[in-house]
C-alpha cells in the first residue's frame, strides 16, 4: 500500500519547494479552476471559512505562524470543528520526530465554520507550505481583519483575505491564492497523534535559554545525547565520545501533581529513566519554540519515545523524539 511520504513525496508541492502563489486587489476574480475529484474523495464538498478579527488575536496568530515556520517549510493542517492543528512531520530518514500544535477555534477566531467530508468523517487534512502564510501574516501593512477560505470545488486553492486598516480614509483588501494538497482518507492514520503508553516520567522543564545554551555547547560533543529524569524532578543530560563525557544537571524541577498521582507504586520516585535520543532534533526544536510558555513539561517512555508538551495561555505544541537504538 502506498504510504503518505511517497504520496507526497510525488506531489509538486515537495518537488518545486514553494509555489509563487498569486495575489490581487479587491475586485480581482478568484481563477478559473475546474472542478476535481483527484484526490480520491469522490464529490464531497468540504468547506473552510475562519475569520479573525481581533488585533490580539492577529498578532497572536502571526507568533504562532512564525514559529512553526522557523521549524519546518511545510506541514499539515488538519481543521477540525472545533480547532486547527498544524503537524509538522519529520522523515522516517530524520529519525521520525513530530510536532502537533493545536489552536482552539475560540482563541482565535470571530467566524470558523467547516464542513468535512461527511458526518463520520467530518474533518478535513491539507498539506501547506508554511512560508505562504508567513507571507500574508507578515504583510508590511496594518490588518484589520484575515479571512481563510478553503473549497474543494477549487482544486486545492487555499484562499487568504487581509483587509488593511484604512490610510487616508481608504482601506484596501488583498487577496491571496495558494495551492495545497488535499490529503486523502486512507492517508488519515498516519496523521494520528502518536498515542503514548503508560509514563516513566513526567517533569518540569527548566527555563527554555538555559536549556537551549546547555544543549547547544554539547552538540560539539556528539550527536547523541542521554536524558536521565525520574518523578522526584531531577534531569540530567549526558553526552560523551573517546575524549571526554559531560553530564549536566537540573535538580529540583517539580512534577505535574497529576503525574505523581498516576507513578507506579512499584517504582522508586528517585528511581532514573533514560533514553538516547538526537541531539539536532532536540536542538532544532528548542531554537524555534517560543521561550514563554506558561508550562513546559517533559515526558518519557524509557528507551522508546519522550515528548515535550508546552502549554501557552491560547495554544499548545507537543514534540515528539523517539529513541535511537
Amino acid at each position: 500500500m502506498r504510504s503518505l511520504t511517497a504520496y507526497l513525496g510525488g506531489s509538486r508541492l515537495l518537488q518545486g519547494g514553494m509555489f509563487p502563489g498569486g495575489r490581487s486587489e479587491t475586485d480581482a476574480r478568484s481563477p478559473a479552476v475546474k472542478a476535481t475529484a483527484q484526490w480520491g474523495l469522490g464529490d464531497a464538498a468540504m468547506r473552510f471559512n475562519a475569520e479573525i478579527v481581533d488585533k490580539h488575536s492577529l498578532d497572536d496568530f502571526k507568533r504562532v505562524i512564525n514559529m512553526l515556520t522557523d521549524l519546518a517549510k511545510g506541514c499539515i493542517l488538519h481543521i477540525c470543528p472545533d480547532k486547527l492543528n498544524f503537524i509538522l512531520l519529520g522523515s522516517p530518514e530524520s529519525g521520525g520526530a513530530s510536532l502537533w500544535c493545536e489552536l482552539p477555534q475560540e482563541n482565535f477566531f470571530s467566524t470558523f465554520q467547516m464542513q468535512g467530508i461527511s458526518a463520520e468523517y467530518n474533518e478535513i487534512y491539507l498539506q501547506v507550505q508554511l512560508e505562504n502564510i508567513t507571507r500574508v501574516v507578515n504583510t508590511p501593512h496594518s490588518t484589520e481583519t484575515l479571512r481563510i477560505k478553503f473549497i474543494n470545488k477549487y482544486s486545492g486553492i487555499l484562499k487568504f483575505c487581509i483587509k488593511q486598516l484604512p490610510e487616508s480614509n481608504r482601506s484596501r483588501t488583498m487577496t491571496y491564492y495558494f495551492p495545497i494538497v488535499v490529503i486523502p482518507t486512507n492517508f488519515w492514520n498516519e496523521l494520528q497523534e502518536p498515542i503514548v503508553p503508560d509514563l516513566d516520567v513526567s517533569i518540569y522543564l527548566p527555563v527554555l535559554k538555559t536549556l537551549k545554551n546547555f544543549v547547544e555547547k554539547m552538540k560539539h560533543i556528539n550527536n547523541h545525547i542521554v536524558i536521565e529524569a525520574n518523578q522526584n524532578g531531577e534531569l540530567n543530560l549526558k553526552i560523551q565520545n573517546e575524549l571526554v563525557s559531560v553530564t549536566t544537571y537540573f535538580p529540583d524541577l517539580g512534577s505535574p501533581p497529576l503525574a505523581l498521582e498516576n507513578a507506579s507504586q512499584d517504582r522508586h520516585l528517585e528511581e532514573m529513566a533514560e533514553m538516547h535520543i538526537n541531539i539536532y532534533q532536540l536542538l532544532h526544536f528548542l531554537g524555534g519554540v517560543q521561550d514563554n510558555p506558561t508550562k513546559a513539561i517533559f515526558n518519557m517512555v524509557r528507551n522508546r519515545i519522550s515528548y515535550f508538551e508546552f502549554l501557552y495561555e491560547i495554544f499548545s505544541v507537543k514534540y515528539f523524539i523517539p529513541a535511537l537504538h
